[in-house]
């Protein structure tokens, strides 16, 4: 079993990290300027954003096929009906994930916009979205983040192979909630700063509340990113 979960997270977690290091890569600023200058802004800015999101989801494909094919053993079985808690929280999880969702410019975080507005000669790059700070967002900074969380942990039944990805999974969050807020801090300046101090971080916590009220659709804390 030592050396099941040892030769596993080795590779699984050598596969998340080099995930993440394209990932950042591909997500910030320097990689698109440089594109600008060999392709021309307006073919980039309709779309950079689509072709990250298709290599993003590419290059987490080699993590997803570790996880089912590498030598697995089963850690733990909770059956019914001690197991239907576990499951309800797995189901507020991917509600809570949806709901962040409603709130934020779905289309644009794909690319779908920007490749939609190129293709039919509309101005480019498209506006920022404003600074969402409403619905899940006025719980915690990175609802994305902490209901994929609920949605991973409290499973049910869990593989030596399932618990080693959810670890990777959660330092990658953290870590990349980290870098984005960064990110964040650059694009929106003290308005997010002020954010920062009303809504905890990644874990719903009571946090002090300003009276001011959220600004209107569009951002997405854990979806935003440079490109």
């Amino acid at each position: 079993m030592a050396s099941l979960l040892l030769w596993n997270g080795l590779l699984l977690g050598g596969a998340l990290a080099l995930f993440a290091v394209l990932h950042s890569l591909t997500a910030g600023v320097r990689l698109k300027e440089r594109l600008k200058g060999l392709l021309g802004e307006r073919l980039v800015e309709g779309w950079y954003r689509l072709a990250y999101n298709l290599f993003a989801a590419a290059t987490f494909l080699p993590v997803l096929a570790l996880l089912i094919l590498l030598p697995d053993r089963t850690l733990y079985r909770i059956g019914l009906p001690w197991s239907l808690p576990l499951v309800g929280v797995q189901i507020a999880g991917v509600v809570g994930v949806f709901a962040s969702l409603v709130v934020t410019d779905i289309g644009q975080f794909l690319g779908l916009s920007q490749a939609l507005a190129y293709l039919r000669g509309d101005p480019l790059p498209l506006p920022s979205p404003p600074l969402q700070e409403k619905g899940m967002y006025a719980l915690v900074r990175h609802p994305l983040y902490f209901f994929t969380l609920l949605t991973i942990w409290p499973l049910p039944v869990m593989s030596a192979n399932t618990l080693l990805f959810n670890i990777g999974a959660t330092v990658y969050l953290a870590i990349g909630s980290l870098v984005e807020e960064r990110r964040l801090e650059r694009a929106y300046g003290d308005a997010y700063r002020a954010y920062k101090r009303r809504v905890p971080w990644l874990i719903p916590w009571p946090c002090r509340r300003a009276s001011s009220s959220a600004t209107g659709l569009g951002r997405a804390g854990d979806l935003q990113s440079e490109v």
